[in-house]
């Protein structure tokens, strides 16, 4: 199928901006965050909020903005360049005989990678492994849609748009025992999501993770692929307790935020925190938005 027109455009776009290498990557990325904070941005205004809510250390906000530069960054270069080449990027794994085991058992595994490090990096190593569906969110506009979906289809990816139709084709490919991955820390749409406690905070979290399960009895891992200081990676991988898929629904998804919060704490700025991820409020409490009139 071919792309929309302007789709090239934005690969070639993306390719140029792909060019820097580690060290230029993280010296423009300290200039952005420089400039964001020096600007107060909109973006350093809900980094400052979420650490706020969560208790963390306002300091931590210049760190987190310069993780969010190079993950853009990086992932021009990964979606533009041969995943064989990107994945000379990945020097260290914990916890692999954990996806080994969970890979074994035939059942399927489900991949729950939160925005932590970079996402894009850890699609490419795990379909390296073997046949690989990723759920994604389509793209503001067709050829957006087109340029992402194209520049994650390498390798042996799969991608299956997050819509009302998503959970078939990731409950087939768990059915032939293959590798699906989701992001757990999205606020879901529609029906399918329970209120929960994340870092604290009231937050709506998605129910797909613990139905793919039930009905796949799939295996689950826990996943990133995190940043080190020199600016390449390590994966890490690790076993969701069983308390995340045994019933019932809401201690599950409390379970499965609580194993999210203490996976990503150990290095917090690499989390996503330009997100507004506590926007909505639980029925019958106050609707107050703390972003509110300050993120806009």
């Amino acid at each position: 199928m071919s792309m929309p027109f302007p789709a090239p455009l934005l690969r070639g776009l993306a390719w140029l901006l792909g060019l820097p290498g580690r060290g230029l990557r993280r010296r423009l990325a300290r200039r952005f965050a420089a400039r964001e904070l020096r600007r107060n941005s909109k973006r350093a205004r809900i980094v400052a909020t979420n650490l706020a809510l969560i208790g963390a250390d306002p300091a931590l906000r210049a760190e987190v903005l310069e993780h969010t530069a190079l993950t853009v960054l990086e992932s021009l270069r990964l979606w533009t360049r041969p995943p064989a080449r990107n994945l000379r990027e990945v020097v260290a794994v914990e916890g692999e005989a954990v996806l080994r085991e969970a890979e074994a058992a035939g059942r399927g595994v489900l991949l729950v990678a939160p925005h932590h490090g970079n996402w894009e990096l850890l699609v490419q190593w795990m379909a390296a492994r073997g046949p690989f569906s990723l759920l994604y969110t389509r793209g503001a506009s067709p050829a957006l849609d087109a340029f992402l979906r194209r520049s994650r289809e390498r390798g042996g990816v799969t991608a299956v748009p997050a819509d009302a139709h998503g959970m078939k084709p990731l409950l087939r490919a768990l059915q032939r025992g293959e590798t699906v991955g989701i992001t757990p820390d999205q606020v879901p749409e529609g029906p399918g999501a329970l209120w929960s406690t994340f870092f604290g905070q009231p937050a709506l979290t998605m129910t797909l993770i613990h139905r793919l399960a039930g009905h796949s009895g799939a295996r689950l891992v826990l996943g990133a692929a995190e940043r080190r200081p020199d600016g390449r990676f390590t994966v890490r991988l690790q076993a969701l307790p069983e308390a995340v898929t045994a019933p019932p629904l809401e201690a599950g998804v409390d379970a499965l935020n609580r194993a999210v919060e203490a996976f990503v704490r150990p290095a917090l700025a690499q989390y996503q925190w330009t997100y507004k991820r506590f926007m909505a409020r639980r029925p019958g409490e106050p609707a107050v938005n703390p972003y509110w009139p300050h993120c806009y």
